[in-house]
């Protein structure tokens, strides 16, 4: 990477805002250019903030991937809600990500009116999607609900996180938001998360992508040891759910389930890591565990 002046040089902290399953995964990872976010069709995909580390020869970006904002109904989703506001509170651009094949519905307007309408940090309306609504009046239509809520002309622009569309042209406006300065990471670096935590939320990737719609969202992957050896990393990892059932479709007929899960988190571990993994997974019952504030601690959402 060339030198520049570090008066030419631009770098700060962008947080990413939405209700949950709009993109905002998505969108890091098409903007680092690999995978640090684990990305699904399903809801609350995201848990915890991540960091995802931009950087070019003018500027340093770092992204904050927040859990999809939504009304609390436990105290995971107390947690998760606390998560995406605190990483507002220090950053010098919010990114509202919305779907833009939708009208604005109630859970971006609790988003407008519980963490955005008051902030004095610049925002920028992204309106994801444009791939998917082909009919240029509607997808207008939709675009004005959300003018509508906001109250007042905000920047905006219209991208694909998924195909790409329009991603350079976001990051240049991300840009002329930024205050000049140095940057806060070496750059090389895209994430600041260790391979322990890429770990547990790759395992837990593939439990969302290979069972049913109940399971997910009342799992937690605890990674119980990690050793890194020459050749080969050996992670043993555990499982928690809510019930016996959803131990049952975890593990499925002669632990069926429970190998597919493990052989595909594994590849993806060794395609990370360019070297052999062996994966050993359990699964425990543990009841109620998305209420329990112990637990929740005990599991790392504090």
């Amino acid at each position: 990477m060339n030198k520049v002046n570090k008066n030419d040089f631009k770098s700060g902290i962008v947080t990413i805002v939405a209700r949950p399953n709009v993109g905002k995964s998505t969108l890091l990872n098409k903007i680092l250019g690999q995978k640090v976010a684990i990305a699904t069709p399903l809801r609350q995909t995201t848990r915890k903030n991540l960091k995802g580390i931009y950087t070019d020869s003018n500027s340093q970006i770092v992204l904050i991937d927040t859990p999809g904002v939504h009304k609390p109904i436990n105290e995971l989703g107390k947690f998760l809600s606390n998560q995406s506001k605190d990483a507002l509170v220090d950053t010098d651009l919010i990114l509202f990500m919305v779907d833009v094949t939708e009208p604005c519905g109630l859970g971006d307007k609790w988003i407008w009116e519980n963490y955005l309408k008051n902030t004095k940090t610049p925002i920028l309306i992204i309106y994801n999607k444009v791939d998917l609504i082909k009919n240029l009046e509607q997808r207008e239509l939709n675009t004005y609900t959300y003018k509508k809520l906001f109250e007042k002309n905000l920047d905006s622009i219209k991208i694909s996180a998924k195909t790409g569309r329009n991603i350079d042209d976001l990051i240049k406006k991300i840009k002329e938001y930024l205050p000049y300065g140095e940057k806060f990471y070496d750059e090389d670096m895209v994430s600041d998360t260790n391979m322990r935590e890429i770990a547990s939320e790759i395992i837990r990737e593939k439990i969302i992508l290979n069972t049913k719609d109940e399971v997910p969202h009342s799992t937690a992957v605890i990674i119980d040891s990690y050793k890194e050896e020459e050749n080969i990393d050996k992670i043993s990892a555990k499982i928690i759910v809510n019930n016996e059932s959803q131990k049952g479709i975890l593990i499925g007929k002669q632990g069926a389930m429970l190998k597919k899960i493990g052989t595909s988190a594994r590849k993806e571990l060794e395609t990370i890591l360019e070297k052999k993994v062996f994966l050993e997974l359990f699964v425990k019952v543990q009841k109620n565990w998305l209420k329990d504030k112990n637990a929740l601690k005990e599991f790392g959402f504090e």
